[in-house]
């Protein structure tokens, strides 16, 4: 085996378990961060308005099972169809959604997240497989029916199989975590969410099985301990803490800055190369977490929707009526109880600190990071080149002149051919920003320079027979 090759191997090992599972996290982040705003108004209209709330309001309370019942779910689909398909995926990720919604007598947030990626695939696969097969100026209705056709299939598919399952499988595991509840064992929950903390597979935990857990308990109870198991800004409080007062060089001097962006910034991930530097500080986390747990389960308290971010201030904006001396003593006890522990830990630990050795605790956390978040964005984007390799045409809705025009240059591909260039067409607003060229109309010209100011824009006046597409294609045939 020659050096080279060697070198390569090392520099792309096969992605581990970790990246891959945290991959699945971050994908399921993204189709829940854009909607995060939508959640927190659930949020406040439910500690407002229902019959427990701050000022009840029997008319106003009337919005909340219809929101968290079709609103929140369709976003996460649509979210999620959109991811992998854009705007068509969205559309079938949303149809499909409806079928389960429909069938199933639980709000379904897993469903739906399950529901907008499958039918983004579909889409996505038809697509793919009738690509420079459809006659030009038979593009619009071909794209029509294919989702109308495709969406009426996912709908019932939705409705009498997938939804069924999903509510069974949701209320398996609803009463498993309900068991631990009622045992008084929920605070071993800790066990799992701080170490998947580290290790950044956080969002897999709070996304896919708390947050729609959560909200399920929010719409019969009004409020949800499972808001709390693993976003808990306590424990991470008190570690940083105890290095600010006892820890050594770089790590003691960043520890406070650390604090302010961790608690009231409710970015988690600040404390992690803490705990990486010091792998042992793992048990003051866990005992933080299964102590602040046990507080808010012994106060029966909860937040109306999931923090996002962890900060304090999340937290006290989601706490209901009658709940904040519950919620606030749960987050200072895990706090102390972190601190505590962590403090021991450092002063027991007679090694000296070396500046590298934070450094590279924090190299550490952020190729962790990123090894899922390259699984994740290369399995949703294509490559980047310095060739040409991406061809946008776009126009005001992208269905009609747009596509006439894509399918046309893609046969002139063919027939000099020129291979290797994807070519589609887009609404102006909507193509990608990896578009390595964006053709439009000559009128259109200004809304497309607002949108992609950074990208070569070629105008013309025929999308199907015009001097500027010839030229283009002369151009590419040289290259």
């Amino acid at each position: 085996m020659s050096n080279a090759t060697a070198i390569t191997e090392v520099k792309n090992p096969s992605p581990s378990a970790r990246a891959r599972i945290q991959a699945f996290g971050g994908f399921l982040t993204n189709m829940v961060l854009p909607n995060i705003g939508a959640f927190i108004a659930w949020g406040i209209l439910t500690a407002l308005f229902i019959p427990t709330g701050w000022i009840p309001n029997e008319k106003l309370a009337e919005i909340v099972g219809p929101s968290i019942t079709y609103l929140l779910p369709l976003l996460l689909a649509g979210t999620g169809g959109r991811m992998i398909a854009g705007q068509r995926g969205a559309i079938m990720g949303m149809i499909g959604a409806i079928g389960l919604i429909v069938g199933s007598g639980i709000p379904m947030f897993l469903g739906a997240m399950i529901i907008g990626p499958l039918g983004g695939w579909v889409i996505k696969k038809f697509d793919k497989s009738i690509e420079n097969k459809v006659p030009a100026g038979f593009e619009m209705i071909v794209n029509n029916f294919s989702i109308g056709i495709l969406g009426f299939l996912l709908m019932i598919l939705s409705f009498y199989v997938i939804g069924p399952v999903i509510e069974s499988a949701n209320n398996f595991v609803t009463s498993a975590i309900k068991s631990l509840v009622a045992t008084g064992f929920l605070p071993l929950l800790s066990l799992i969410n701080e170490p998947a903390k580290i290790l950044f597979l956080n969002n897999v935990i709070d996304q896919g099985i708390y947050y729609p857990l959560g909200m399920q308990e929010t719409l019969k109870e009004g409020k949800s301990i499972f808001f709390t198991v693993a976003s808990n800004p306590g424990p991470g409080l008190g570690l940083l803490l105890a290095f600010s007062v006892f820890g050594k060089k770089a790590a003691k001097r960043t520890a406070p800055g650390a604090i302010i962006i961790h608690f009231l910034g409710g970015i988690h991930e600040l404390y992690f190369p803490y705990v990486l530097m010091k792998p042992l500080t793992i048990i003051a986390m866990i005992a933080g977490g299964m102590s602040g747990i046990t507080v808010f389960n012994l106060f029966n308290v909860g937040l109306v929707a999931g923090p996002s971010p962890g900060s304090i201030f999340s937290y006290l904006a989601l706490t209901p009526k009658g709940n904040f001396l519950g919620v606030i003593a749960g987050v200072v006890v895990a706090a102390v109880v972190s601190f505590v522990i962590t403090s021991i830990i450092l002063k027991l630990d007679k090694k000296a600190d070396e500046e590298e050795d934070f450094t590279s605790s924090i190299e550490k956390s952020k190729s962790m990071k990123s090894e899922g978040k390259q699984i994740l964005s290369s399995s949703l984007v294509n490559p980047t080149s310095n060739t040409i390799s991406k061809i946008s045409f776009a126009c005001d809705a992208g269905v009609g002149s747009s596509a006439m025009g894509a399918t046309t240059f893609r046969k002139r591909l063919q027939k000099k051919n020129i291979n290797g260039i994807e070519v589609k067409h887009y609404r102006i607003e909507d193509a990608p920003k990896d578009s390595d060229i964006i053709v439009v109309h000559k009128d259109l010209y200004e809304r497309a320079r607002l949108s992609h100011n950074d990208k070569k824009i070629i105008t013309i006046s025929n999308y199907i027979d015009d001097p500027n597409l010839a030229q283009l294609i002369n151009e590419l045939e040289e290259k």
